[in-house]
């Protein structure tokens, strides 16, 4: 695979890990002056058939109105965003069936056309009553959502605090069976759970969907050591803080969309504590001519298990996030920002709570 080209870029495996290989491959972009230049999209290697990229598109967004973003958003910025995405490289597309209730995946399906069966392609069942049949029934369902003979990944959103992944797991191999998904994974499950679901599936439950960010690293206790170890991946969603890394955001600038603005982080004092973290980042930042968001997702992709799938709201962003797959902090930079991370303390818990509710109404 090593002198694999596509698209002029030759492959390149780095090693990071046990037994894990980044594939440095196609062209992404990184910015020069007040435009960019191509650079490399990295790989993951643990032995899928198609490749994931280090930087995937999250799809929560499309078609779902708590984010704001309004229908020409969904009816045709999404699909250029899905388009470009393509382009520089990024292979991993991740949706939900209760994204917009089934919306996301007919603009990620139809978007992505004819391309759909290059991509590693991955959705989740929202396990409301995941007994066999059903989890059957809607991997067939979100397959056709999607236009696609099959799915790559097909994840159980949450973990059902009543019943076990026995049941779930049953459908899951089915599904394997028939052809019809290629790997499973979950999302948001602890360790222990993880590795239930492995042995309930008797195979290898290829990943958990997590948060993991420079703000929300309790995934380094377990879930990474276990994913380096034994070849699996963690993808981290809400890599950016939903924005908070971004720096755009102060106690006089806040965030006006449903989402954010029911995140405790955005609350004006966490907005102040962050200042620190955020310098960091800015700093960091210049040195490699980038922007604080870039050096937060390459902060959390240096991990050689984490994939990580950031939403984008329009086609700068998106080329902005593929950008961070190039960039390689030192590990004085990588200490630096973990350190400044550490020190954020942020409001949360019920203590944040009756700040929320003055920062909604004014109170």
């Amino acid at each position: 695979m090593g002198g694999l080209g596509v698209h002029g870029a030759t492959a390149r495996g780095v090693r990071l890990g046990r037994g894990q290989i980044c594939w440095r491959l196609r062209p992404g972009v990184r910015r020069h002056g007040g435009g960019w230049t191509l650079g490399i999209m990295r790989y993951l290697g643990v032995g899928t058939v198609k490749q994931i990229s280090k930087i995937g598109l999250g799809t929560w967004q499309f078609g779902s109105r708590e984010w704001g973003y309004g229908d020409q958003y969904a009816d045709q910025v999404a699909r250029a965003i899905v388009r470009r995405a393509l382009e520089l490289g990024v292979t991993l597309f991740d949706t939900a069936e209760i994204y917009g209730f089934g919306r996301s995946e007919r603009i990620l399906g139809q978007a992505l056309g004819g391309d759909r069966e290059r991509v590693f392609l991955a959705t989740k069942i929202l396990p409301v009553l995941p007994v066999a049949p059903v989890v059957e029934q809607r991997a067939v369902a979100s397959a056709d959502r999607l236009g696609a003979r099959s799915l790559d990944l097909y994840q159980v959103h949450q973990p059902n605090p009543v019943i076990r992944d026995g049941t779930i797991m049953r459908g899951m191999r089915t599904l394997q069976r028939i052809g019809l998904i290629g790997e499973a994974g979950v999302s948001n499950y602890s360790l222990r759970r993880w590795r239930a679901a492995e042995e309930a599936l008797g195979s290898r439950v290829l990943s958990n969907q997590i948060p993991y960010s420079l703000v929300a690293r309790s995934p380094e206790r377990d879930l990474l050591p276990y994913a380096a170890q034994r070849g699996r991946v963690v993808l981290a969603y809400s890599p950016l803080a939903q924005g908070l890394l971004s720096g755009r955001y102060d106690p006089g600038t806040r965030p006006a969309n449903r989402v954010r603005a029911a995140n405790p982080l955005f609350l004006p004092a966490n907005l102040a504590r962050a200042a620190e973290l955020i310098a960091a980042l800015r700093q960091v930042a210049d040195a490699h001519s980038a922007t604080p968001a870039q050096i937060a997702l390459a902060w959390v992709i240096r991990h050689p298990a984490v994939a990580a799938i950031p939403g984008a709201s329009s086609v700068e962003q998106l080329e902005s996030n593929a950008a961070a797959a190039d960039i390689d902090l030192t590990d004085d930079q990588y200490q630096a920002l973990a350190a400044a991370a550490a020190r954020f303390r942020p409001i949360t818990g019920p203590a944040a709570l009756p700040r929320l509710a003055r920062a909604r109404f004014g109170r």
